[in-house]
């Protein structure tokens, strides 16, 4: 009985022992994020020809659209891969005779298409 208290005690100092030098070890702090995680915009709508309601997902700190459906008859949830928005807007600006800070104005100068 005595063997029994005696090594429990012994094994109660190491594992103390061990706490007390883990806690005297520096510990590598933690880096900030180099990002804020992103905002979503979530808009429910219809697509032609789908039995179901769509939920249009934009992620508005990366550019990019994606899409989601629950389809009843399959039980399971349907997803579109991401598209990039700054890509896809960024395409009209490149055309020649494009004027970035108003589309509407013609090259010349003259007013409204």
């Amino acid at each position: 009985m005595k063997s029994t208290v005696i090594w429990s005690l012994v094994g109660l100092n190491l594992l103390l022992a061990a706490i007390v030098v883990a806690r005297s070890v520096p510990v590598s702090s933690a880096q900030a994020q180099v990002r804020r995680p992103s905002d979503y915009l979530m808009i429910p709508g219809k697509v032609n020809g789908l039995p179901y309601t769509v939920v249009y997902v934009v992620d508005t700190t990366q550019g990019a659209l994606g899409a989601m459906a629950y389809d009843d008859s399959k039980k399971r949830m349907e997803t579109m891969s991401a598209i990039d928005l700054s890509r896809i807007y960024g395409a009209g600006s490149s055309l020649p005779g494009s004027n970035s800070s108003n589309p509407n104005v013609k090259p010349g100068g003259g007013g409204y298409k």
